[in-house]
């Protein structure tokens, strides 16, 4: 064998020995891989195990008062608008800081157009402990009430809630025609602050937590719902 035939011999053994070299190690590697991947899905199926069931859902709580129920409200001595004899008894609980329950008015005063005899609305006391300034405003209110001018004073105090002010409701006492002497005194006294306390208590025993809220015959509303909301609860009390 002369000396280029023994170089190609000796090449091709040399690169036969790489390819088997490389063949064993793809073997290895293929080999490890299955194994790794066995070994993945066997912890896979441990952790499934282990892990703890899940907890069954829980159903979402209900915030007030259930709108299903029929709910018995004190009026007595509460001011009020319509005929006494109203077929429809609507209560509302309110705070007088509350801008929801300023943007209500008007749609409570379509439903007193729209149903003169039909419909009583009374007012119930609720100053939210959100709102710093509507104890005040309820506490006037409620003094005013106690000379039969609730509803004047009720509806300056909502004509500008930017004005929650002490000299605020006196210059109103005088301009809707109170005894402001006694207005004053009545507006600190522990009778109309227990007045608006008890209407806060009723509120919080029925589930009432923001305003406005409305009981239409007893029926839990919340919110400033649309004349077309009051207006088909009415209509509906007025047929059953």
């Amino acid at each position: 064998m002369n000396s280029g035939n023994a170089i190609i011999v000796a090449g091709t053994i040399l690169a036969l020995a790489i390819l088997g070299s490389a063949y064993m190690m793809v073997t290895s590697i293929d080999g490890a891989s299955n194994q790794l991947a066995n070994l993945g899905g066997s912890v896979s199926k441990l952790q499934l195990a282990a892990a703890p069931a899940a907890a069954p859902a829980q159903p979402s709580r209900r915030r007030g008062p259930d709108p299903a129920k029929t709910y018995k409200v004190d009026t007595v001595g509460r001011p009020t608008k319509g005929p006494a004899n109203a077929a429809i008894t609507l209560v509302e609980f309110s705070d007088f800081q509350c801008p929801f329950c300023s943007r209500v008015g008007p749609t409570l005063k379509q439903v007193r157009e729209e149903y003169p005899n039909d419909v009583k609305i009374v007012f119930k006391h609720l100053p939210l402990s959100i709102h710093p300034k509507a104890q005040g405003a309820h506490a006037a209110a409620e003094a005013a009430h106690q000379q039969g001018k609730f509803w004047e004073m009720h509806d300056k105090i909502f004509a500008d809630q930017r004005q929650l002010t002490e000299s605020k409701y006196i210059e109103y006492a005088g301009e809707i025609g109170l005894d402001v002497d006694r207005f004053k005194k009545d507006m600190a006294s522990a009778e109309v602050k227990k007045r608006v306390a008890a209407d806060s208590a009723e509120a919080a025993r029925l589930g009432v937590t923001g305003t406005p809220g409305f009981f239409i015959n007893g029926k839990f509303v919340s919110g400033a719902k649309p004349f077309s909301e009051f207006k088909r609860i009415i209509d509906g009390q007025l047929k059953g």
